[in-house]
């Protein structure tokens, strides 16, 4: 079902527009640890009318922690769109709705923005109960840049797609997040050591706040090496990639590459013009040592 127009989703509940409709709430749940589920998490799930939660089983023993039994119904990638109709509905009777997913926070790589534009669209409110995160957790013990970061995701599975991330994530000179499943956690890494520079320093965070948590730390090719080399590992991996480091221009070297052209037949304009566009030295500085060069 696609919400596009405003009012849809009121004209498919029939609702007037004086109507009152609830409260979609995006609760946080735990990433391991079910001593991570705050105060408030656990009073907004134990208080909800009912809850849409991407797996119905695991949502059901964190409800069992807190003692609490609350209708669920499924909300997952195969499914999110048949439940909006659903979901809206409980809207439409005043109700306070919870979307939880697996772990973490709801949308983020999870099921749950098909919630949030259905709710806008039919007038709910929409309101957050924030929490653990992998994301930021293993950003935070990465050491690298947090002020300025970027989140991928799974890396795309195959294709030209893939292959256009792996360079992108090559090129970023902020630091990468990413999550990595154990089955294909050791070809990432290869394909990454492969694309840039060998000595960048990654972090994968495995297993965050459970029982075996595992931090290792190391060169992306050394990365490869290692996780090439296990035979099977569990759990899901954030990998989190240090910024590539911008390499300042050699001014000397497009000195001399544009001499060349127009020692060639060039005009001194032309040739400063491709040597700055495929160097990244600056035309006018470029352009000004080139002219006192040929006036001396």
């Amino acid at each position: 079902m696609a919400w596009r127009c405003p009012g849809q989703a009121r004209k498919l509940l029939h609702l007037p527009f004086e109507a009152m409709p609830g409260t979609l709430i995006l609760c946080a749940t735990p990433i391991g640890n079910l001593g991570d589920l705050s105060e408030r998490a656990a009073q907004t799930l134990s208080n909800a009318d009912v809850i849409f939660a991407e797996d119905t089983r695991r949502t059901a023993k964190l409800l069992r922690h807190i003692g609490a039994s609350v209708p669920m119904k499924s909300f997952y990638a195969h499914n999110e769109r048949s439940r909006l109709v659903e979901l809206v509905e409980h809207l439409g009777r005043g109700e306070s709705v919870v979307l939880v997913s697996d772990a973490g926070m709801p949308v983020v790589s999870d099921p749950g923005m098909s919630a949030v534009s259905a709710a806008v669209e039919a007038g709910a409110a929409v309101t957050v109960v924030p929490g653990p995160s992998a994301v930021v957790a293993a950003l935070a013990v990465s050491g690298f840049d947090g002020d300025r970061f970027v989140f991928e995701g799974f890396l795309p599975r195959k294709g030209a797609e893939r292959r256009a991330v792996i360079e992108s994530v090559a090129d970023e000179e902020r630091t990468v997040v990413f999550f990595a499943a154990p089955g294909r956690v050791a070809k990432d890494l290869q394909q990454l050591a492969e694309s840039m520079d060998g000595g960048r320093r990654v972090v994968l965070a495995r297993e965050l706040t459970k029982l075996y948590e595992e931090i290792w730390r190391g060169s992306i090719v050394e990365a490869a090496a290692h996780w090439g080399s296990v035979e099977a590992t569990r759990g899901e991996f954030t990998v989190v990639l240090e910024g590539a480091v911008r390499e300042e221009p050699d001014m000397d070297a497009a000195t001399d590459a544009a001499k060349r052209l127009i020692d060639q037949g060039s005009t001194t304009s032309d040739a400063v013009r491709q040597i700055a566009t495929s160097t990244g030295v600056s035309r006018r500085e470029l352009y000004g040592i080139i002219v006192n060069d040929l006036h001396h």
